[in-house]
């Protein structure tokens, strides 16, 4: 399904808000107040999905700085209860930033694909995360003195519990990503040029345990915990180069593309349903060959519904005049609203 229209039209609010209605939250803004309308207090985004057994109205309500997911007019008990149940992968023109930015990103990629595929997973993140926060908390206020040992081990006992789960879930994604990665790079880029996706953690060298105990001294005077699972990164290279220095800027725009196609095999697989896959203004990031061969792979069996946006029709239809009847094009006027 295809949504044209001239920039600033809405196009990309709505297919963030297919992407809110799967995941709970914006693709582009963790600030909520962002996505609430000039003179509103609050905002609905209303969907309904259909599968090839039920049809499924969700609703995501945000009013008083409060937020809830409707699922057939039922409210989850918690956010994290609808992740996973409708997949979805999103490429976007900042997309860029998973190979150029820090290592926040890339972490937040990884852990977006495997709270998905994993429950377990997502209640072990969150865990971790509230569990860091608190020592954290508890580091700030001693101003540089030295803590409680007791106090601290309390908090690494459970810090090791929750973080030796999520590292060898990475450690074993990321196995199983790289041949993904590296298929689907040749076929985007036609080019047999190896792709390389390095997990780094400093797990891999020594028991999380150790690591907290040799560095509670430096974290007493760094007032935060200075090393551990919220420090991973991965390392993507092509034929063993570092990507982020060397790569040429087609070769970062193959590798981007087939880092969220492999995103998308990935879910696929673990899920054994499509995910939606979402296309945000995609036609100027990469040239007319390899642009070609990607909407090759999007439009072939492998993939299930997929939603573009671009501002001419004519490129559109043009880029796929090889398979009339398959795809629906929606105009998106000034206002927002579909004809």
């Amino acid at each position: 399904m295809c949504f044209y229209g001239a920039n600033g039209i809405g196009k990309t609010n709505l297919l963030d808000a297919i992407y809110y209605l799967c995941f709970t939250k914006s693709y582009f803004s963790s600030n909520e107040q962002l996505n609430v309308g000039t003179g509103f207090s609050g905002f609905r985004v209303e969907g309904v999905f259909e599968t090839a057994t039920e049809e499924q109205r969700i609703a995501c309500i945000y009013r008083d700085s409060k937020k809830e997911i409707q699922n057939g007019g039922k409210t989850y008990p918690r956010l994290s209860d609808h992740i996973g149940k409708y997949p979805a992968v999103m490429i976007a023109p900042d997309d860029a930033e998973l190979i150029t930015d820090g290592s926040e990103l890339r972490r937040k990629f990884i852990d977006g694909i495997l709270s998905q595929t994993s429950p377990a997973y997502l209640e072990h993140l969150l865990y971790y995360n509230k569990l860091l926060n608190q020592r954290n908390a508890y580091l700030k206020q001693l101003e540089g003195r030295q803590p409680d040992n007791g106090l601290m081990e309390s908090y690494d006992i459970r810090l090791v519990q929750h973080g030796n789960a999520l590292y060898e879930a990475r450690r074993a994604f990321t196995e199983t990503f790289v041949p993904l990665a590296q298929q689907l790079y040749e076929q985007i880029a036609g080019s047999t040029e190896k792709v390389g996706i390095a997990y780094q953690s400093a797990l891999n060298d020594d028991s999380f345990e150790q690591i907290l105990l040799q560095n509670r001294y430096r974290d007493g005077q760094a007032w935060r915990t200075t090393q551990g699972l919220h420090k991973d990164d991965w390392a993507f290279t092509l034929n063993d180069m570092p990507l982020r220095q060397s790569g040429s800027q087609g070769q970062r725009k193959s590798f981007l593309f087939a880092m969220k196609l492999a995103q998308y095999r990935y879910l696929q697989q673990q899920l054994q349903q499509q995910p939606l896959l979402l296309l945000d203004d995609v036609f100027e990031k990469l040239d007319e060959t390899r642009m070609q061969n990607l909407l090759a792979l999007v439009m072939s069996d492998d993939f299930g519904q997929v939603f573009i946006t671009d501002t001419h029709l004519s490129r559109l239809q043009q880029a796929f005049a090889h398979c009339p009847g398959q795809v629906q094009y929606i105009s998106l006027p000034v206002g927002g609203m579909i004809d």
